[in-house]
């Protein structure tokens, strides 16, 4: 398709865009955030994702999860989102791996990749990520979201970002009380993918080191700098 990244132009340069077309990004979680940073990733153009969820789709997903309908309830989030980025971009090489994000498969999946995105929805895994990642030297890019409310940063090999944020024994934060609506995972998976591509071009202004914190309710934004 001749014309399919026309509109990418401006934003990209044609350079950049056939330089997307050589780089790998792995999305962990096919959820609230991973469908949507899956599905904006493969509209971008980006040659080679690999999608990492062990879970199957259940009722209550389908007022988030973009990759949830009616139809695939039961079955498994990975391929479904394989699925669907061939209808969206055929150009695009997608692995699907069918299983949860443990100490055993943590580096061996995440491995040769340029980027490496947290949509997980679990402290324990967050911070097993963040150690593989710096294990792997891979630059990793965080979301979480609770409500009217989200965080977004990008960790440099050895940045420690999400262990510090989360220095204690809990695995789940405030999330279990405020539920999650639709935008807000639309919003965070949203700066996620801008983040990533960043990464993906060399491009200033990543939020390395830095913490977006975003209040949807009184639309407040503010950055936190760890460098400081």
């Amino acid at each position: 398709m001749k014309n399919r990244y026309e509109r990418n132009i401006g934003t990209v340069s044609p350079q950049e865009q056939e330089l997307l077309k050589q780089r790998s990004v792995c999305v962990i979680g096919c959820g609230g955030l991973g469908g949507g940073v899956i599905e904006g990733l493969s509209r971008l153009g980006v040659g080679r994702l690999t999608i990492v969820d062990g879970d199957v789709f259940d009722v209550s997903n389908l007022n988030r999860q973009v990759l949830s309908s009616e139809k695939n309830i039961g079955m498994l989030k990975a391929d479904e989102g394989r699925r669907q980025i061939s209808e969206i971009n055929s150009e695009v090489e997608v692995t699907s791996i069918c299983a949860f994000y443990t100490e055993e498969n943590s580096r061996d999946i995440i491995r040769g990749h340029d980027v490496v995105v947290d949509a997980l929805d679990n402290i324990a895994s967050r911070k097993l990520l963040e150690d593989a990642c710096e294990q792997e030297n891979i630059p990793l890019v965080h979301g979480a979201i609770a409500g009217w409310h989200g965080q977004l940063a990008v960790i440099m090999p050895g940045d420690r970002l999400i262990h510090t944020l989360y220095d204690g024994d809990e695995n789940y934060g405030v999330e279990k009380e405020t539920g999650n609506p639709s935008f807000t995972p639309a919003v965070v998976g949203a700066l996620q993918v801008a983040e990533t591509l960043k990464l993906l071009l060399g491009r200033e202004g990543v939020l390395a080191n830095k913490l977006l914190t975003v209040d949807i309710l009184q639309q407040q934004y503010e950055i936190i700098d760890f460098g400081e």
